[in-house]
Protein backbone atom coordinates (compact mmCIF):
# COMPACT_ATOMS: atom_id res chain seq x y z
CA UNK A 1 0.00 0.00 0.00
CA UNK A 2 2.45 2.53 1.10
CA UNK A 3 4.15 1.19 -2.55
CA UNK A 4 1.61 2.40 -4.37
CA UNK A 5 1.18 5.54 -2.45
CA UNK A 6 4.87 6.51 -2.88
CA UNK A 7 4.15 5.82 -7.09
CA UNK A 8 1.09 7.89 -6.45
CA UNK A 9 3.23 10.84 -5.20
CA UNK A 10 5.68 10.65 -8.06
CA UNK A 11 3.56 10.31 -10.73
CA UNK A 12 1.32 13.70 -9.46
CA UNK A 13 5.16 15.61 -8.80
CA UNK A 14 5.74 15.00 -12.53
CA UNK A 15 2.49 16.36 -13.80
CA UNK A 16 2.69 19.15 -11.72
CA UNK A 17 6.53 19.59 -13.24
CA UNK A 18 4.90 19.69 -16.82
CA UNK A 19 2.06 21.65 -15.99
CA UNK A 20 4.92 24.12 -14.82
CA UNK A 21 6.89 24.06 -18.10
CA UNK A 22 3.93 24.40 -20.20
CA UNK A 23 3.02 27.40 -18.49
CA UNK A 24 6.10 28.96 -18.28
CA UNK A 25 6.72 28.34 -22.06
CA UNK A 26 3.04 29.99 -22.45
CA UNK A 27 3.90 32.83 -19.86
CA UNK A 28 6.99 33.39 -22.25
CA UNK A 29 5.59 33.85 -25.21
CA UNK A 30 2.80 36.24 -24.03
CA UNK A 31 5.96 38.19 -22.87
CA UNK A 32 7.38 37.63 -26.50
CA UNK A 33 3.79 38.91 -28.02
CA UNK A 34 3.57 41.57 -25.95
CA UNK A 35 7.44 43.23 -26.43
CA UNK A 36 6.72 42.54 -29.94
CA UNK A 37 3.51 44.42 -29.65
CA UNK A 38 5.28 46.93 -27.86
CA UNK A 39 7.97 47.76 -30.51
CA UNK A 40 5.42 47.32 -32.94
CA UNK A 41 3.82 50.28 -30.97
CA UNK A 42 6.51 52.68 -30.91
CA UNK A 43 7.78 52.13 -34.34
CA UNK A 44 4.39 53.26 -35.64
CA UNK A 45 4.07 56.13 -33.01
CA UNK A 46 7.52 57.13 -34.13
CA UNK A 47 6.58 56.79 -38.24
CA UNK A 48 2.81 58.20 -37.28
CA UNK A 49 3.73 61.58 -39.27
CA UNK A 50 3.64 59.17 -42.28
CA UNK A 51 0.34 57.61 -41.30
CA UNK A 52 -3.31 58.99 -42.78
CA UNK A 53 -6.58 58.62 -41.51
CA UNK A 54 -8.59 56.19 -42.98
CA UNK A 55 -11.76 57.52 -44.51
CA UNK A 56 -13.95 54.38 -44.37
CA UNK A 57 -13.77 53.86 -40.81
CA UNK A 58 -14.16 57.12 -39.09
CA UNK A 59 -14.62 55.74 -35.59
CA UNK A 60 -11.51 54.05 -35.60
CA UNK A 61 -9.76 57.11 -37.73
CA UNK A 62 -11.27 59.15 -34.63
CA UNK A 63 -10.12 56.68 -31.91
CA UNK A 64 -6.60 56.34 -33.13
CA UNK A 65 -6.40 60.54 -33.56
CA UNK A 66 -7.07 60.36 -29.90
CA UNK A 67 -4.58 57.75 -28.78
CA UNK A 68 -1.53 59.02 -30.77
CA UNK A 69 -2.66 63.21 -30.49
CA UNK A 70 -0.98 63.31 -26.99
CA UNK A 71 2.31 61.67 -28.26
CA UNK A 72 2.79 64.34 -31.40
CA UNK A 73 5.90 66.83 -31.04
CA UNK A 74 5.50 70.33 -31.80
CA UNK A 75 8.05 72.00 -34.71
CA UNK A 76 11.49 70.06 -36.09
CA UNK A 77 11.05 67.36 -33.34
CA UNK A 78 8.33 65.76 -35.75
CA UNK A 79 10.23 65.46 -38.97
CA UNK A 80 13.58 64.40 -37.40
CA UNK A 81 13.64 61.22 -39.70
CA UNK A 82 13.13 62.51 -43.18
CA UNK A 83 15.58 65.43 -41.98
CA UNK A 84 18.53 63.04 -40.76
CA UNK A 85 17.49 61.28 -44.15
CA UNK A 86 18.26 64.42 -46.55
CA UNK A 87 21.02 65.26 -44.28
CA UNK A 88 23.40 61.96 -45.13
CA UNK A 89 22.53 62.31 -48.79
CA UNK A 90 23.60 65.64 -49.34
CA UNK A 91 26.60 64.27 -47.23
CA UNK A 92 26.70 61.64 -49.76
CA UNK A 93 26.90 63.51 -52.18
CA UNK A 94 29.72 66.36 -51.44
CA UNK A 95 31.86 63.42 -50.12
CA UNK A 96 31.97 62.22 -54.00
CA UNK A 97 32.22 65.24 -55.68
CA UNK A 98 34.53 66.62 -53.56
CA UNK A 99 36.99 63.85 -51.83
CA UNK A 100 36.01 60.63 -53.47
CA UNK A 101 38.64 59.90 -56.13
CA UNK A 102 37.88 56.50 -57.82
CA UNK A 103 40.95 54.33 -58.94
CA UNK A 104 41.61 55.13 -62.17
CA UNK A 105 41.03 51.83 -64.75
CA UNK A 106 43.85 50.45 -66.60
CA UNK A 107 42.66 49.08 -69.80
CA UNK A 108 45.36 47.17 -71.52
CA UNK A 109 45.28 46.87 -75.17
CA UNK A 110 46.37 44.31 -77.07
CA UNK A 111 48.35 45.34 -79.82
CA UNK A 112 47.08 45.50 -83.32
CA UNK A 113 48.60 44.79 -86.56
CA UNK A 114 48.81 47.18 -89.24
CA UNK A 115 45.95 46.61 -91.72
CA UNK A 116 47.54 45.33 -94.87
CA UNK A 117 46.21 47.17 -98.08
CA UNK A 118 46.18 45.36 -101.05
CA UNK A 119 45.97 47.70 -104.15
CA UNK A 120 43.93 46.24 -106.95
CA UNK A 121 45.20 46.15 -110.58
CA UNK A 122 44.31 49.06 -112.12
CA UNK A 123 45.17 48.08 -115.56
CA UNK A 124 42.52 48.17 -117.63
CA UNK A 125 42.44 47.32 -120.85
CA UNK A 126 40.48 49.57 -123.21
CA UNK A 127 39.51 48.07 -126.60
CA UNK A 128 40.31 51.15 -128.89
CA UNK A 129 43.03 54.19 -127.98
CA UNK A 130 41.36 57.00 -125.97
CA UNK A 131 42.23 60.74 -125.51
CA UNK A 132 43.37 61.53 -121.73
CA UNK A 133 44.56 65.43 -122.47
CA UNK A 134 45.12 67.50 -125.12
CA UNK A 135 46.55 70.66 -124.27
CA UNK A 136 47.98 73.57 -126.04
CA UNK A 137 51.50 75.15 -124.28
CA UNK A 138 52.62 78.66 -124.12
CA UNK A 139 54.85 77.59 -126.76
CA UNK A 140 52.91 76.90 -129.32
CA UNK A 141 53.60 72.99 -128.58
CA UNK A 142 51.01 70.47 -128.45
CA UNK A 143 50.84 67.69 -125.30
CA UNK A 144 48.69 64.49 -126.33
CA UNK A 145 47.96 61.83 -123.25
CA UNK A 146 45.89 58.69 -123.63
CA UNK A 147 45.87 55.14 -123.12
CA UNK A 148 45.33 51.72 -124.55
CA UNK A 149 46.25 48.09 -123.80
CA UNK A 150 49.87 47.90 -121.75
CA UNK A 151 53.11 47.68 -123.59
CA UNK A 152 51.40 48.39 -127.17
CA UNK A 153 51.97 50.92 -129.68
CA UNK A 154 49.59 53.88 -130.64
CA UNK A 155 50.28 56.01 -133.83
CA UNK A 156 49.09 59.96 -133.55
CA UNK A 157 47.15 60.90 -136.35
CA UNK A 158 47.25 64.75 -137.31
CA UNK A 159 45.33 66.05 -140.16
CA UNK A 160 45.29 62.02 -141.73
CA UNK A 161 48.67 61.85 -141.16
CA UNK A 162 50.76 59.41 -139.06
CA UNK A 163 53.59 61.73 -136.88
CA UNK A 164 54.47 59.95 -133.90
CA UNK A 165 54.31 56.73 -132.48
CA UNK A 166 54.43 56.36 -128.89
CA UNK A 167 54.38 52.79 -126.73
CA UNK A 168 52.40 52.49 -123.73
CA UNK A 169 53.47 51.12 -120.15
CA UNK A 170 51.94 48.77 -118.11
CA UNK A 171 49.13 50.85 -117.13
CA UNK A 172 48.29 51.70 -120.95
CA UNK A 173 49.02 54.97 -120.68
CA UNK A 174 51.43 56.79 -122.95
CA UNK A 175 52.25 60.59 -124.06
CA UNK A 176 52.69 62.72 -126.95
CA UNK A 177 54.97 65.76 -126.50
CA UNK A 178 56.74 67.41 -129.87
CA UNK A 179 59.13 70.13 -129.07
CA UNK A 180 58.02 71.50 -132.77
CA UNK A 181 55.34 74.61 -131.96
CA UNK A 182 52.30 74.65 -133.98
CA UNK A 183 51.77 76.69 -137.08
CA UNK A 184 48.52 78.76 -136.57
CA UNK A 185 45.30 76.85 -138.27
CA UNK A 186 43.15 73.88 -137.46
CA UNK A 187 43.94 70.67 -136.70
CA UNK A 188 42.60 67.40 -136.41
CA UNK A 189 44.29 64.81 -133.92
CA UNK A 190 43.28 60.99 -133.88
CA UNK A 191 44.86 57.51 -132.28
CA UNK A 192 45.38 54.19 -134.59
CA UNK A 193 46.28 51.13 -131.92
CA UNK A 194 49.24 49.79 -134.22
CA UNK A 195 48.98 46.12 -133.50
CA UNK A 196 45.14 45.13 -134.91
CA UNK A 197 45.26 48.76 -136.81
CA UNK A 198 42.07 49.85 -134.06
CA UNK A 199 41.18 53.83 -134.86
CA UNK A 200 39.71 55.55 -132.29
CA UNK A 201 36.29 56.22 -131.91
CA UNK A 202 36.81 60.13 -130.61
CA UNK A 203 38.97 63.19 -132.57
CA UNK A 204 40.30 66.23 -130.71
CA UNK A 205 39.95 69.39 -132.76
CA UNK A 206 42.98 71.72 -131.93
CA UNK A 207 42.30 75.55 -133.41
CA UNK A 208 46.09 77.28 -132.86
CA UNK A 209 45.42 80.95 -133.11
CA UNK A 210 47.45 83.56 -134.57
CA UNK A 211 47.31 85.09 -131.27
CA UNK A 212 49.07 82.97 -128.68
CA UNK A 213 47.51 79.90 -126.87
CA UNK A 214 45.24 82.56 -124.47
CA UNK A 215 43.08 82.00 -127.79
CA UNK A 216 43.34 78.23 -128.74
CA UNK A 217 40.98 76.07 -128.32
CA UNK A 218 40.74 72.14 -127.68
CA UNK A 219 37.51 69.74 -128.38
CA UNK A 220 36.86 66.53 -127.75
CA UNK A 221 34.75 65.03 -129.98
CA UNK A 222 32.81 62.22 -129.88
CA UNK A 223 29.60 60.59 -131.34
CA UNK A 224 27.62 62.28 -128.83
CA UNK A 225 28.28 65.51 -129.13
CA UNK A 226 32.04 67.70 -128.47
CA UNK A 227 33.35 68.28 -125.19
CA UNK A 228 35.36 71.49 -124.05
CA UNK A 229 38.97 70.65 -123.39
CA UNK A 230 40.76 73.73 -123.28
CA UNK A 231 38.94 77.08 -123.70
CA UNK A 232 40.44 80.35 -124.41
CA UNK A 233 41.20 82.30 -121.34
CA UNK A 234 41.96 85.83 -123.20
CA UNK A 235 39.78 87.03 -125.74
CA UNK A 236 40.65 90.20 -127.93
CA UNK A 237 38.68 92.10 -130.56
CA UNK A 238 38.08 90.45 -133.60
CA UNK A 239 37.51 87.02 -131.68
CA UNK A 240 33.64 87.40 -131.99
CA UNK A 241 32.45 89.29 -135.14
CA UNK A 242 28.96 90.10 -136.82
CA UNK A 243 29.64 90.68 -140.34
CA UNK A 244 25.72 90.86 -141.67
CA UNK A 245 22.17 91.15 -139.99
CA UNK A 246 19.59 90.49 -142.47
CA UNK A 247 15.88 90.87 -141.54
CA UNK A 248 13.40 89.27 -144.07
CA UNK A 249 9.73 90.29 -144.51
CA UNK A 250 8.50 86.65 -143.40
CA UNK A 251 9.76 87.59 -139.80
CA UNK A 252 13.22 86.25 -139.69
CA UNK A 253 16.61 87.60 -138.74
CA UNK A 254 19.75 85.99 -139.98
CA UNK A 255 23.16 87.01 -138.39
CA UNK A 256 26.80 85.91 -140.16
CA UNK A 257 29.89 86.54 -138.51
CA UNK A 258 32.71 85.23 -136.97
CA UNK A 259 34.37 83.83 -134.44
CA UNK A 260 36.73 81.04 -132.77
CA UNK A 261 36.07 77.40 -134.41
CA UNK A 262 33.85 75.15 -132.72
CA UNK A 263 32.82 77.22 -129.95
CA UNK A 264 28.57 78.22 -129.76
CA UNK A 265 26.92 81.55 -130.19
CA UNK A 266 23.55 82.31 -129.31
CA UNK A 267 21.59 85.56 -130.27
CA UNK A 268 19.01 87.58 -128.54
CA UNK A 269 16.76 89.88 -128.97
CA UNK A 270 15.62 92.34 -125.96
CA UNK A 271 16.90 89.98 -123.97
CA UNK A 272 15.06 86.99 -125.41
CA UNK A 273 16.85 83.94 -126.02
CA UNK A 274 16.07 83.23 -130.09
CA UNK A 275 18.75 80.20 -130.44
CA UNK A 276 22.39 78.91 -131.00
CA UNK A 277 24.73 77.97 -133.18
CA UNK A 278 28.13 76.38 -133.57
CA UNK A 279 31.21 78.27 -135.43
CA UNK A 280 32.46 76.48 -138.27
CA UNK A 281 36.13 74.78 -138.71
CA UNK A 282 37.12 78.01 -140.65
CA UNK A 283 35.66 80.83 -137.61
CA UNK A 284 32.12 81.66 -139.59
CA UNK A 285 28.78 81.11 -138.06
CA UNK A 286 25.41 81.58 -139.15
CA UNK A 287 22.13 81.77 -137.21
CA UNK A 288 18.70 82.33 -138.11
CA UNK A 289 15.85 82.96 -136.16
CA UNK A 290 11.90 83.81 -136.04
CA UNK A 291 11.51 87.22 -134.44
CA UNK A 292 8.22 88.26 -136.18
CA UNK A 293 6.94 91.05 -137.53
CA UNK A 294 9.40 94.14 -135.78
CA UNK A 295 7.52 97.55 -135.74
CA UNK A 296 9.13 100.18 -137.85
CA UNK A 297 10.41 103.29 -136.34
CA UNK A 298 11.04 100.63 -132.81
CA UNK A 299 14.32 100.91 -131.22
CA UNK A 300 15.91 96.83 -131.02
CA UNK A 301 18.66 95.72 -129.09
CA UNK A 302 20.15 92.43 -130.86
CA UNK A 303 23.11 90.65 -128.61
CA UNK A 304 24.78 87.57 -130.01
CA UNK A 305 27.38 86.07 -127.63
CA UNK A 306 30.26 83.76 -127.64
CA UNK A 307 30.05 80.70 -125.10
CA UNK A 308 33.05 78.27 -123.49
CA UNK A 309 32.24 74.89 -123.25
CA UNK A 310 30.19 75.51 -120.03
CA UNK A 311 28.00 77.50 -121.03
CA UNK A 312 29.64 81.21 -120.06
CA UNK A 313 29.13 83.78 -122.21
CA UNK A 314 33.01 85.25 -122.68
CA UNK A 315 32.24 87.66 -125.17
CA UNK A 316 29.27 89.62 -126.74
CA UNK A 317 28.38 92.00 -129.36
CA UNK A 318 25.10 93.68 -129.46
CA UNK A 319 23.82 95.91 -132.19
CA UNK A 320 21.20 98.48 -131.53
CA UNK A 321 19.14 99.63 -134.57
CA UNK A 322 16.22 101.20 -135.29
CA UNK A 323 13.46 99.57 -137.30
CA UNK A 324 13.72 100.94 -140.79
CA UNK A 325 10.33 100.69 -143.22
CA UNK A 326 10.59 97.56 -145.50
CA UNK A 327 11.14 98.11 -149.16
CA UNK A 328 8.94 95.03 -149.88
CA UNK A 329 11.83 93.25 -151.97
CA UNK A 330 11.57 89.45 -151.63
CA UNK A 331 15.00 88.92 -151.90
CA UNK A 332 18.15 89.06 -150.37
CA UNK A 333 21.70 88.16 -150.95
CA UNK A 334 24.42 86.16 -149.00
CA UNK A 335 28.06 85.44 -149.97
CA UNK A 336 29.11 82.57 -149.80
CA UNK A 337 32.57 81.67 -147.37
CA UNK A 338 34.59 79.18 -146.66
CA UNK A 339 32.64 76.09 -144.58
CA UNK A 340 29.51 76.94 -145.81
CA UNK A 341 27.06 74.59 -147.71
CA UNK A 342 23.35 75.20 -149.34
CA UNK A 343 22.00 73.15 -146.41
CA UNK A 344 22.89 75.65 -143.71
CA UNK A 345 22.26 78.33 -145.58
CA UNK A 346 18.64 77.52 -146.77
CA UNK A 347 18.17 76.15 -142.95
CA UNK A 348 19.16 79.92 -141.59
CA UNK A 349 17.54 82.01 -144.86
CA UNK A 350 14.16 79.66 -145.73
CA UNK A 351 14.01 77.72 -142.01
CA UNK A 352 14.06 74.32 -143.56
CA UNK A 353 17.75 73.01 -144.64
CA UNK A 354 16.20 70.75 -147.74
CA UNK A 355 15.05 74.10 -149.55
CA UNK A 356 18.27 74.37 -150.59
CA UNK A 357 17.19 73.23 -154.40
CA UNK A 358 14.96 76.59 -154.89
CA UNK A 359 18.38 78.38 -153.66
CA UNK A 360 20.43 76.37 -156.53
CA UNK A 361 17.31 76.58 -158.79
CA UNK A 362 17.53 80.35 -158.52
CA UNK A 363 21.33 80.67 -158.65
CA UNK A 364 21.40 78.04 -161.73
CA UNK A 365 23.58 75.84 -159.81
CA UNK A 366 24.00 72.63 -161.35
CA UNK A 367 25.64 70.79 -158.37
CA UNK A 368 24.57 71.90 -155.15
CA UNK A 369 27.59 70.28 -153.29
CA UNK A 370 29.66 72.83 -155.30
CA UNK A 371 29.87 76.37 -154.00
CA UNK A 372 33.09 78.48 -153.92
CA UNK A 373 33.68 80.88 -151.66
CA UNK A 374 32.64 84.82 -152.19
CA UNK A 375 30.08 83.50 -154.46
CA UNK A 376 27.54 86.09 -154.19
CA UNK A 377 23.85 84.03 -154.04
CA UNK A 378 20.23 85.24 -154.50
CA UNK A 379 18.02 84.08 -151.27
CA UNK A 380 14.46 83.97 -152.53
CA UNK A 381 12.80 84.52 -149.04
CA UNK A 382 9.14 84.61 -150.10
CA UNK A 383 10.23 80.48 -150.96
CA UNK A 384 10.04 79.65 -147.45
CA UNK A 385 5.94 80.67 -146.79
CA UNK A 386 5.33 78.53 -149.86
Amino acid sequence: MSKNNKANTNMGKTKRSTDDLIDSAIAQQNDWMENRRNFARRFLKTLNIFARPNPKNDTQSVATSEIVQPQRRSGLASYWFPILCAVIVVLIAVWVAFFHRPNPTVVVVPPVAEPTIQVADATVEYTVPMFDIVRIEPAGTVVVAGRWMPNKSVSIVINGDIVATARTDKNGEFVYSPTTPFDAGNYTISLIGVEGDVESDENVFVYISPRGYTNSVSLLMTNDGSTLLQAPTMLVDGDLVVSKIDYLDTGRIVVTGDSLPRLRVSLSLDDKYLGFARVSDHKHFGLGADVGQLEPGREYDLTVRLHDGDGRAIAEVKHHFTMPQMTGDDDTYYTVRRGDCLWIIARNFLRRGVLFSIIAERNNIANPDLIFPQQQLQIPTSASAK
